[in-house]
């Protein structure tokens, strides 16, 4: 008798020959990669080398020349219309002297599960308190959110992202400017949420702690230069690809 085929996962996220232009800029070029459910995948490379439009573009908020972007099985509208799939920038567009609180800011992640006229339910509210005491917000949920500090305002957006209840989260340098506080508490964080079968795609420029927190990590310059463990893509040789200089000081070529 024929062996029966064992049916493979359907990945997180799975990214095939994704070309974006602006213009006559390539900011990403014939990109593929894949990260499958319960991994934290670090994003790593140099300023300009196309992280955030990978982000905009997983997100479809950047349109592609080429390519083509799969979540959990589904097209990007689908995805985000089913919710499955939540994106925190690195600099949010807010006005922080508008009177909105924090909790206010998290429920915001609720949207795309009430009805047409927001009607917050108690499923809304128990979303978002779990989400607040998740990020060690608790204590602050009714306060303006520009009265937080810098990495509570980044623990706010993630708890956006967790009330949301998305399987997939984008972090685009959640670490920028916070305390150490606010990053242990996010790594913490992230390291419960992939435990439980959720996917972190998540940039930073902190090399140093990439190894303690993420399962793999990409390398990026406009292409995908490697896509291995941590320790892999931060050999000197490597990073000496990206960053165009190697661990001695010398240039190195950047492999565009």
């Amino acid at each position: 008798m024929p062996t029966p085929e064992v049916s493979q996962p359907v990945p997180a996220l799975d990214i095939a020959g994704l070309t974006v232009r602006y213009g006559p800029v390539v900011a990403l070029d014939d990109v593929s990669m894949t990260v499958h459910s319960g991994r934290i995948c670090g994003l790593i490379g140099m300023n300009g080398s196309g992280k955030s439009t990978l982000f905009k573009s997983i997100m479809g908020l950047a349109r592609p020349t080429a390519g083509r972007v799969t979540i959990a099985g589904h097209t990007i509208a689908q995805a985000r219309a089913r919710g499955l799939v939540s994106y925190v920038p690195q600099a949010e567009n807010v006005d922080w002297e508008f009177p909105i609180s924090v909790r206010e800011v998290a429920m915001t992640g609720r949207y795309g599960r009430q009805n047409l006229f927001r009607r917050i339910t108690s499923r809304d509210r128990t979303a978002v308190d779990d989400a607040l005491d998740r990020v060690g917000l608790t204590d602050l949920a009714d306060r303006q959110i520009g009265r937080l500090s810098g990495g509570q305002r980044k623990r706010a957006f993630v708890a956006r992202g967790i009330a949301q209840g998305a399987e997939i989260l984008l972090l685009d340098e959640p670490f920028a400017g916070v305390d150490k506080r606010s990053e242990a508490t996010i790594i913490d964080l992230l390291r419960e949420l992939t435990a439980a079968g959720r996917t972190v795609l998540i940039s930073t420029h902190d090399l140093s702690t990439l190894p303690s927190f993420a399962s793999e990590a990409v390398l990026l310059m406009q292409r995908v230069l490697v896509h291995d463990t941590p320790e892999e893509a931060l050999r000197p040789e490597n990073l000496a690809l990206a960053f165009g200089v190697d661990v001695t000081g010398r240039d190195a070529e950047v492999n565009r």
